[in-house]
């Protein structure tokens, strides 16, 4: 994984720990609402995980927010 994809990772799980947070979501609870460890959900806010489609459709959708809100690259 090069430089440039390890920064969207980590720039994506920024975004998915402030959506989380705002809700006032600990990383256990948002595991248990998308069925995803909450060690899962910690590896990816951090931006260790290259997270899957279908996982990142569970928690964007459990974090009421879209795709495209949370893989934009504002």
């Amino acid at each position: 994984m090069d430089l440039a994809q390890r920064r969207f990772l980590k720039h994506l799980g920024d975004r998915i720990r402030e959506r989380r947070t705002a809700l006032n979501m600990t990383q256990a609870e948002l595991g248990e609402r998308c069925e995803l460890h909450r060690t899962f959900i910690g590896s990816v806010e951090r931006g260790e995980r290259n997270v899957s489609i279908l996982n990142l459709r569970v928690i964007a959708k459990t974090l009421r927010t879209s795709l495209p809100e949370l893989l934009s690259d504002e």
